[in-house]
């Protein structure tokens, strides 16, 4: 069995506490990992802050673009054995945990370029007069993981501080300590990212990561997960003015027009449902149906559902994994029942046999302020609603507090647009779901989040603007 330390100081670091990570498929153990805490945190923040003031870290871009670039040539080698742990101890397939570290590795690439083409702006202001802004590193960024996406959204997070020339305490979740360790490892091989420069641990409760946030030794955040965590960090880092970079939860409506091809958008509609079991703050919860096709759509998009086939995730004829634990099941399940009260069940999925397997729903709702429309599942069910209009189709997409995705079906070639435009999500797809560009930003409205990651704006979080202004005496 595996056995995951932390990784603090450039030195592998023990925990007097150890627990063991289990498959979500099965409930049996697969390995064992250091349980970090306070001290960890503590640690990791002495670590951090310890290279960004003694070494040139913060102030050589060649050095963190040469890093980065050797990190994601490390990850490219051992590729195949992110996947297939992944694929074990978070329960997605190995054609979804394929897709979160194929996704991944351009990340450090295209971060890397970023450190060395970060600039700012110069002018001559008056006659003899210059003025030029510089970024400067904000210094130690604290990053706060989920376990959904481990990898990518620890990737995420520390790429553009680490690019932005800041040094990274991180917590990482427990339910993925496994693979949280395989991503240390290979951060370890990295020659050249100097000790201390990232730091991270494991932590299964809740002491270090809040460290991480009202601690003075940290100057910037970025977290990913829940909007209800995401309040509390925003309210404990707003005491030491701290800037904080959230993208937090979705229910991210998927609005189908009349005029759409079906047959184009049923099997995106399955997939935005089913794709990492649901666990996904841009998964397609919402599907808004126009009323002119509303009876095929439901027709069809039951059928496909009731089609996946759940089984453990590195079967390689499933289409789709366990949730991450029987805990997270049996929530998910009864989200469903109580949804039965008020709602029309289209397709009663829900908890299935022994281990963490949960069946896609789809739950058809007309008022939008039922709790299964309102409340972030985190899972594979979803609400299917009828719209009359195009006015009516915008109204329901924003009635929630999340803003953080939506996608637009349509062959008319103004509508998507028009539509998009009204919106208040954060990404907004045309006839497609949940494609991801390095070089453009990601980010919530509302309640799904403050800051954006990816694109230049990503870097931009971890980073302050110095304004420099110089007077050139005149000639004599």
């Amino acid at each position: 069995m595996k056995n995951a330390l932390n990784w603090i100081g450039g030195q592998w670091r023990d925990s007097p506490v150890r627990l063991q990570s289990t498959d979500p498929a099965t409930g049996e153990p697969i390995g064992t990992f250091a349980d970090g805490g306070i001290d960890e945190a503590r640690a990791a923040i002495a670590a951090a802050r310890s290279a960004f003031t003694d070494t040139s870290w913060s102030r050589d871009r060649h050095a963190r673009a040469a890093a980065l670039l050797e990190f994601a040539q490390r990850m490219a080698e051992r590729r195949d054995e992110l996947v297939d742990l992944l694929s074990r101890e978070n329960g997605k397939t190995l054609h979804d945990a394929g897709i979160e570290i194929d996704s991944t590795i351009p990340k450090l690439r295209y971060h890397a370029a970023l450190a060395l083409t970060d600039t700012g702006r110069s002018a001559e202001a008056r006659p003899g007069m210059y003025s030029v802004t510089l970024h400067q590193a904000l210094g130690v960024a604290g990053v706060i993981v989920p376990w959904n996406s481990p990898v990518i959204l620890a990737v995420r997070s520390f790429a553009p501080a680490l690019a932005a020339g800041c040094t990274v305490a991180m917590k990482m979740p427990a339910q993925t300590a496994l693979t949280n360790g395989l991503l240390l490892e290979i951060a370890a091989s990295v020659a050249t990212l100097p000790p201390g420069t990232l730091n991270s641990f494991t932590e299964s409760g809740n002491g270090g990561a809040p460290l991480l946030v009202t601690d003075p030794g940290v100057d910037v955040v970025s977290y990913t997960g829940s909007t209800t965590v995401g309040k509390t960090i925003m309210a404990q880092a707003a005491a030491g003015l701290k800037p904080v970079s959230l993208e937090l939860g979705g229910k991210n409506p998927m609005l189908v027009f009349d005029d759409a091809d079906l047959d184009l958008a049923v099997p995106v509609l399955t997939a935005a449902i089913t794709t990492f079991a649901g666990q996904f703050c841009m998964a397609g919860s919402r599907i808004l149906a126009h009323t002119g096709i509303a009876d095929r759509l439901r027709e069809r998009l039951a059928a496909s559902l009731e089609a996946v086939r759940v089984g453990p995730g590195r079967d390689p004829d499933v289409d789709m994994g366990p949730v991450i634990d029987r805990a997270a099941a049996e929530r998910i399940d009864r989200m469903i029942a109580d949804a039965e009260t008020y709602a029309k069940i289209v397709v009663r999925g829900g908890l299935t046999g022994a281990g963490a397997f949960v069946r896609p729903s789809l739950i058809e709702v007309t008022d939008v302020q039922s709790p299964i429309v309102q409340q972030e599942v985190f899972g594979p069910v979803a609400t299917f609603e009828v719209f009359d209009t195009e006015s009516e189709a915008i109204t329901r997409a924003n009635a929630t507090p999340y803003g953080l995705a939506a996608s637009v079906w349509s062959r008319d070639v103004d509508r998507p647009m028009r539509v998009a435009r009204e919106l208040d999500a954060g990404t907004i797809w045309t006839n497609t779901w949940g494609v991801i560009h390095d070089q453009f930003e990601e980010g919530g409205f509302k309640h799904s989040g403050v800051g954006r990651l990816n694109g230049r704006r990503g870097m931009e979080e971890f980073q302050e603007i110095k304004h420099l202004v110089h007077t050139a005496p005149a000639l004599p």
